[in-house]
């Protein structure tokens, strides 16, 4: 059983033609392959390639872990699957000022992702046009997978409505990495640039940079440069050279 439902308080939206927002483009490296799942958050990655996935899904988590990238890895993987639909990735940070008729005609999607959920609270506009887009939704194949730095029920909504459909849905909380995971991460994304990161070099970055995942990716850009620029592997030296640690 879906667990959007039917009836509607704040009006239901007739479904109009997809206007896709200018500018809004899918990050290409934004994949599973290169995307290191822990054994913690192996349960929602499960979750999203589920053959028969729930009609809605619901995933909190802390800024810099990954979740903008999951829900864009979601959406190359639909969009490889032509017969399953189109789908819709929102990052409402950027869409926010587009305006909620963004939102009409996600009927004809396959998915739609929504990024930052909790900066449309008290926006009555489009916190009424996702409300209307759970019941364009209801009886059709759209998967709606939501990301949000709050839960549901501690979201600051102004309509009841909306936020008691969001609480019916599967919660997830995506996990920090730990250390080894973070060291992991690293290699694998060496790896998809053509690198070889030994284990004692990823220890040595991870003991002297910031550890969130946004400031690893943005050393590992500067020794890929490195690297290329003075045909050097990846080793401790090069680190210390390039990074002036």
């Amino acid at each position: 059983m879906s667990a959007i439902g039917k009836n509607s308080k704040a009006g239901t939206a007739s479904p109009g033609p997809l206007q896709l927002p200018l500018g809004i483009r899918l990050n290409d490296e934004c994949r599973f392959e290169n995307y290191h799942i822990s054994e913690a958050n192996q349960p929602l990655l499960d979750a999203l390639l589920d053959a028969s996935p729930p009609d809605l899904l619901y995933i909190c988590s802390q800024p810099q872990q990954g979740l903008s990238h999951l829900l864009q890895a979601l959406c190359h993987q639909q969009s490889q699957q032509p017969d399953q639909g189109a789908a819709f990735y929102l990052p409402m940070g950027e869409c926010l000022e587009l305006g909620p008729e963004l939102l009409e005609g996600v009927s004809q999607l396959g998915l739609l992702c929504i990024d930052d959920l909790q900066l449309i609270a008290g926006n009555a506009a489009w916190e009424t046009a996702l409300f209307n887009a759970f019941n364009e939704i209801h009886d059709s194949h759209t998967r709606l997978v939501i990301g949000a730095r709050d839960r549901a029920a501690e979201l600051q909504l102004s309509l009841p409505d909306l936020q008691s459909r969001l609480q019916l849905a599967p919660l997830y909380q995506l996990q920090t990495l730990n250390d080894e995971d973070k060291k992991q991460l690293l290699q694998l994304r060496a790896r998809a640039r053509g690198m070889n990161l030994s284990p004692a070099v990823a220890a040595y970055i991870l003991a002297r940079t910031e550890r969130s995942l946004t400031a690893l990716i943005k050393v590992l850009d500067a020794l890929d440069a490195s690297s290329l620029a003075h045909q050097r592997p990846l080793t401790i030296p090069l680190v210390r050279d390039t990074m002036a640690w």
